[in-house]
C-alpha cells in the first residue's frame, strides 16, 4: 500500500474522526474502508471518473471545451445577426409597400 497524505475539509475530518473513535479504529482505516466501499463496483468507479473529468478536465480538454464553447457562442451570435437583418429587411419591404399604395 502507498502512503499518501491528503487534506480533508474540517467538517469531514471531524466527522470521520468521530466515526473512527466510535468504532475504536484509526482514521486511515475509516478512509480506506470508505474508498473500498465507494469504488466496490465498476459502475461507481465509472461515475466517479465521469464526475472528475467534468469537474477537473484532463490537460488539454479544458482548452478544447473552452474553444468549443466560444465557437457555439459565435454561431449563436451569427444566427441572431441574420435574424435581425431579415427582420430589418422585412420591415423595410413592408414600409416600401405602404408607401406605394395610393
Amino acid at each position: 500500500m502507498t502512503k499518501l497524505t491528503i487534506s480533508l475539509p474540517a467538517k469531514w475530518e471531524q466527522f470521520l474522526k468521530r466515526l473512527a473513535d466510535d468504532h475504536q479504529i484509526d482514521l486511515n482505516s475509516v478512509i480506506n474502508e470508505l474508498f473500498a466501499w465507494a469504488f466496490s463496483n465498476p459502475e461507481s468507479k465509472k461515475q466517479f471518473e465521469e464526475w472528475l473529468d467534468d469537474a477537473f478536465p484532463q490537460k488539454g480538454e479544458a482548452e478544447i471545451k473552452a474553444r468549443s464553447a466560444d465557437e457555439d457562442l459565435s454561431e449563436d451570435e451569427e444566427e441572431r445577426e441574420e435574424v435581425s437583418e431579415e427582420e430589418a429587411h422585412e420591415d423595410r419591404d413592408y414600409s416600401e409597400d405602404r408607401d406605394l399604395k395610393p
